[in-house]
């Protein structure tokens, strides 16, 4: 395939060049600046002449996490809810992982690659890093569990694999807009390139604790990002729909240029197993109480974490920091008994595909306590929006340089040009779907569909002008 209309290369720094540990400060061990006091005049703001409604709202709130939390100690990691690829290519999906999903937050689907293709990704990943040993940047830097690297054969071929990119569009369409002409589409997913993990045994440096992406202070900062949790700003959490895209496609969740803050809006953030991984083997944690949960770190802010009562003179949001991931921790959050509600998902196995909405409270297990190696591919599930077009028009040019994309540390430095076994874009490595999820052509545009409302005919035909001209 022709690339020549991508051929211009990223040559100017538009990220600092780091490392996983730069979103981060519980992993950087960077001091974190107390907020200036418009913060205080911030949470004013939101709340005024709802004082009351919010306050009881918070009580209301912490009574109904006990019942959830009862649960989640009692079920463990049961709760989070399984399907089988097949079962979405045969439309036989049952209600109840659907529910489960919406409910938790997070779901795995088995064998979304063959188990055999998937450790051939490993493997082809490990010879690949292990060739440009002397150039790969990863953390931690003595034994190295997160790589650096976007654009290695493994993760394009991954990424594009028609069940991949089927399951993403799956997992999109429990999404929806309260506007029907909200210009979003979950029929075709795009590609959002990010980093690789394969953590080794005994590993107790990559521990990254409990957080959120999506930004930090945003949620509460950005107009439009604060109206996706208008109702729980209104006093009214129980109404407060998390799969709702409404006011998500015009959020801006990186207001201070964050080292790993992420342009694009990912509906689910996900990875793909490349090797057996159970409980206390170095995976994925995840606290499976989505609306309370989102309903309580939204909430927060505005309560003494002394007494629970209304408090709008500090300037604290508890585990934000501008520029950085959203934190949370027995401290800064106590409510949600994170020591309980953390749970490590169910074993997986290579070609296992794990999905959670994109404002589950995730982490990784502290230490790897297996016998072998926990590597995933993150490839999380995007849907088509304006925002995501745009971003995916600059990720092209990234990619087609080979350097980091436009969100990550080094973004528009020199990344993976020069490195042995780099991906050759003029081979078959991916389909024509796969080609225009990245962006890139491939026997013609999207097509628009008779059964598209006019929010999503209006996107697609929109992707088409601006990725390809058409």
């Amino acid at each position: 395939m022709a690339m020549k209309q991508f051929s211009r290369a990223a040559s100017t720094l538009t990220k600092e060049a780091g490392d996983i540990s730069s979103v981060f400060p519980s992993l950087s061990g960077k001091k974190i600046p107390p907020l200036p006091p418009r913060y205080s005049d911030l949470k004013k703001q939101l709340i005024q002449g709802k004082e009351e409604a919010v306050t009881k709202s918070w009580h209301r709130l912490l009574a109904s996490l006990k019942g959830e939390i009862a649960e989640v100690k009692q079920r463990g990691n049961k709760v989070v809810g399984e399907v089988e690829f097949s079962d979405i290519v045969n439309g036989s999906v049952p209600q109840s992982f659907l529910d489960s999903v919406r409910n938790r937050g997070v779901g795995i689907v088995r064998n979304v690659l063959p188990r055999a293709f998937a450790l051939e990704l490993k493997e082809k990943a490990k010879e690949y890093i292990e060739t440009n040993k002397d150039k790969v940047k990863a953390y931690p830097k003595d034994k190295p569990a997160v790589f650096e690297l976007y654009w290695s054969p493994s993760q394009i071929r991954a990424r594009a694999h028609p069940n991949m990119l089927q399951t993403q569009s799956f997992l999109n369409a429990l999404w929806h807009s309260s506007d029907p002409t909200s210009q979003i589409s979950t029929t075709y997913p795009l590609t959002y390139a990010d980093r690789i993990r394969i953590r080794q045994p005994g590993d107790a440096k990559f521990a990254l604790g409990p957080h959120v992406d999506g930004g930090s202070v945003e949620r509460w900062e950005d107009p439009t990002y604060a109206k996706v949790y208008q109702k729980i700003l209104d006093g009214e959490w129980e109404k407060y729909d998390p799969y709702d895209a409404r006011y998500r496609l015009d959020a801006r969740m990186d207001m201070y240029n964050g080292g790993g803050a992420c342009s694009m809006f990912r509906l689910f953030q996900c990875w793909l197993a490349m090797s057996k991984t159970g409980p206390g083997e170095g995976t994925l944690r995840v606290c499976p109480l989505l609306r309370h949960a989102s309903a309580y770190q939204l909430l927060r802010p505005f309560f003494s974490l002394e007494t629970n009562e209304l408090d709008l003179d500090s300037t604290t949001f508890p585990g934000s920091v501008q520029g950085a991931g959203q934190e949370l921790n027995a401290k800064t959050h106590p409510d949600l008994e994170l020591e309980h509600t953390m749970l490590s998902i169910p074993k997986v196995e290579p070609g296992d595909y794990v999905a959670w909405h994109c404002d589950t409270i995730h982490a990784v297990d502290a230490e790897h306590e297996g016998n072998g190696d926990s590597s995933v591919l993150y490839i999380p599930a995007v849907a088509m929006t304006k925002a995501n077009v745009e971003f995916l028009k600059r990720q092209r040019e990234a990619a087609s340089a080979l350097s980091p994309p436009p969100d990550f540390p080094g973004a528009g430095g020199e990344g993976e040009k020069n490195y042995r076994g780099r991906v050759d874009w003029s081979s078959d490595l991916i389909d024509a779907a796969g080609k225009r999820a990245m962006g890139f052509s491939g026997q013609g545009g999207f097509e628009i569909l008779p059964s598209m409302g006019v929010g999503e005919q209006s996107i697609v035909q929109e992707s088409n002008r601006v990725l390809f001209g058409m």
